[in-house]
């Protein structure tokens, strides 16, 4: 059938810019077949660079604090990280479609319904997560400041901090090729000086430890669910693993996509953040850098906070070069390069506040455990989708945001992914648990936090249900490249 007319935004940009240290001027445009290179096996690197974290020991260390064993943390651990398959797996949408995710869920929400959406998740709570990668990496800044002998004071405070997101940004500004680039090489270095710290944790970790009073009945599930959701989080705030994929060959395997994209997350994940449950057993990781601090030689202290710094400057790269195709996508006319700035801008404004203002750690675990009840929703409704059209996305035909587009549904809006994600967040915020709320229904189970399954779960068969119920999946013969 004949192809809609191609909006300006999906018109190819200057050909050959996405290369390693070039600005790339592509922003949401879909990327020509010609124009496509790599292989799925990059994606490791572009997801483990973010992951070798400092905040994995924080979270690790948390599950302790929390008062678990050492085996049931590890354990929760791992079973957390699994989840990085959703975030693997969503990814193939961006070979098949060669766009950005954000416009990919305008198949879930229609050409309006998707602007309310990534306006939330693709933008706001990206701006959250840089506010809160920095102000890790802020911390760690701030405390070796101290040891050169800097005063201590606000306003080193706020130069630290903005120092640190002007290098990020300027990541997201070089984008996609710099990144595959740059994040294979820091995999390598950050990997190197993470081992070190964890060999010092293990050869002082406590592998008997036991709570001092262990936790028992229905307040043990409540914690383990609490620390299951904290862990969890990370990998269900990654919606834009497609964005990272979209310039791979369109017939780049979809298996091999989603395995290499989850083990990227995966492995640093669980070995770090269990690293941090170690830790825990024998430090006191309430201030995790002092801890970690206090095991290290002299010299190698400041080695480990440049590691800190840089490993959010890599996290933070990734989140803004994707929060910057986001605000493209909800129609702000901005070239890429500007929109990331705005973004950068509005984070940076965030962490001083989360740091001069607010403590660091009561900020990580409630944030964790309630972006949540937004996040596993959408990323349930993604998922899904991918499964129900078999992975057929249409670059060109998502960009066309004309009244008689595919995508355009009832109103402008796909109901099905609308009200399976408006109920799912309801269901989860009802059922959700953090140190300063809780939802009526949690606090009836004695403050039980539900929000991961029934935000995920719900949702996803919600979603099964209005595809059917509204006819907004196409038939087996819309296949990419047709309409």
């Amino acid at each position: 059938m004949r192809q809609p007319p191609a909006s300006p935004e999906a018109r190819p940009a200057t050909a050959g810019t996405d290369r390693p240290g070039r600005i790339e001027t592509r922003g949401i445009d879909v990327v020509p077949d010609a124009e496509r290179h790599g292989s799925a096996r990059e994606l490791f690197a572009i997801w483990a660079a973010p992951n070798v974290s400092y905040l994995s020991f924080v979270v690790g260390a948390t599950t302790i604090l929390m008062g678990l064993g050492l085996a049931e943390s590890i354990a929760v651990i791992v079973a957390g990280n699994l989840l990085w398959f959703i975030t693997g797996f969503i990814s193939i949408s961006g070979p098949a479609a060669g766009t950005t995710g954000s416009v990919i869920s305008r198949a879930m929400y229609g050409v309006l319904g998707n602007k309310v959406v990534i306006a939330i998740t693709g933008w706001l709570i990206s701006a959250l997560y840089l506010a809160l990668n920095w102000s890790a990496a802020s911390v760690a800044g701030i405390g070796l400041a101290g040891q050169l002998g800097l005063p201590d004071s606000a306003a080193l405070d706020a130069i630290v901090i903005c120092a640190i997101a002007a290098a990020t940004i300027l990541i997201a500004i070089f984008g996609h090729a710099t990144i595959v680039r740059l994040y294979t090489a820091l995999t390598v270095v950050l990997t190197i000086v993470f081992f070190v710290v964890s060999a010092l944790v293990v050869a002082r970790a406590d592998w008997s430890y036991a709570p001092a009073e262990p936790l028992s009945g229905f307040s043990h599930v409540v914690v383990l669910a609490a620390a299951f959701t904290i862990v969890a989080s990370t990998p269900l705030s990654y919606a834009n693993s497609p964005d990272l994929a979209r310039y791979l060959p369109r017939m780049t395997s979809g298996t091999a996509v989603t395995c290499w994209a989850a083990a990227g997350g995966i492995v640093p994940s669980i070995v770090f953040t269990s690293v941090g449950a170690l830790a825990a057993t024998a430090l006191d990781m309430s201030d995790p850098q002092a801890a970690l601090e206090s095991i290290m030689p002299a010299w190698f202290a400041p080695i480990f906070v440049i590691a800190v710094v840089v490993n959010t400057m890599a996290n933070n790269g990734m989140t803004a070069y994707s929060a910057g195709l986001c605000m493209q996508s909800i129609g702000v006319r901005l070239p890429r390069v500007p929109a990331v700035l705005v973004v950068g801008g509005i984070g940076t404004a965030m962490t001083l506040f989360a740091i001069l203002v607010f403590d660091f750690l009561t900020a990580v675990n409630t944030m964790l455990e309630l972006v949540v009840v937004i996040t596993g929703p959408c990323m349930a409704v993604y998922a899904t989708d991918v499964v129900l059209r078999r992975n057929r996305y249409d670059g060109v035909a998502l960009h066309d945001q004309t009244r008689s587009g595919p995508f355009w549904y009832r109103g402008g809006v796909n109901w099905a992914g609308a009200l399976a994600t408006a109920i799912g967040v309801l269901a989860a915020t009802l059922c959700a648990s953090s140190s300063s709320f809780a939802g009526p229904v949690s606090a009836a189970l004695d403050g039980l936090n539900l929000a991961l399954p029934v935000g995920i779960g719900g949702s996803a068969v919600l979603y099964w249900i209005f595809t059917r119920a509204f006819r907004t999946i196409p038939s087996t013969e819309h296949r990419a490249g047709t309409t």
